[in-house]
């Protein structure tokens, strides 16, 4: 059982930037960052491979954000630049026993309780 934890989040103006760090556990194959606005559904962010550092990101972040991994704390951010106030939502972190990178929440196994990002003036 890997376990998750998020820190990171708060009240970000549009434009501002705010780096989201997720401390594992256990071991992992690939991780991935989600996000989930209210009345919306969970959606795939940005994800990593953790053996080589190969990433995939949502059309709507490319090029503002970028995920990353650190071995030495078994650690994973999403660096976030010129947020807007539509990516308000509480940010997770997610983790799963396989090297592929998904960007179906059903795919991962472990999840963290969230941080939550809020984007306004």
């Amino acid at each position: 059982q890997v376990q998750l934890v998020e820190s990171g989040g708060g009240l970000v103006q549009p434009g501002g930037s705010l780096r989201l760090s997720c401390v594992a556990s256990g071991r992992i194959f690939s991780a991935g960052w989600f996000r989930q606005a209210p009345g919306k559904e969970r959606e795939f962010v940005a994800g990593i491979r953790w053996r080589d550092g190969t990433t995939n990101y949502s059309d709507s972040v490319k090029g503002r954000f970028t995920i990353s991994r650190e071995y030495a704390k078994n650690a994973v951010y999403l660096q976030m630049y010129s947020l807007k106030p539509e990516e308000t939502a509480v940010y997770y972190c997610a983790a799963r026993n396989d090297y592929r990178i998904a960007q179906m929440a059903s795919e991962y196994n472990y999840w963290g309780q969230g941080t939550q990002v809020t984007v306004s003036s």
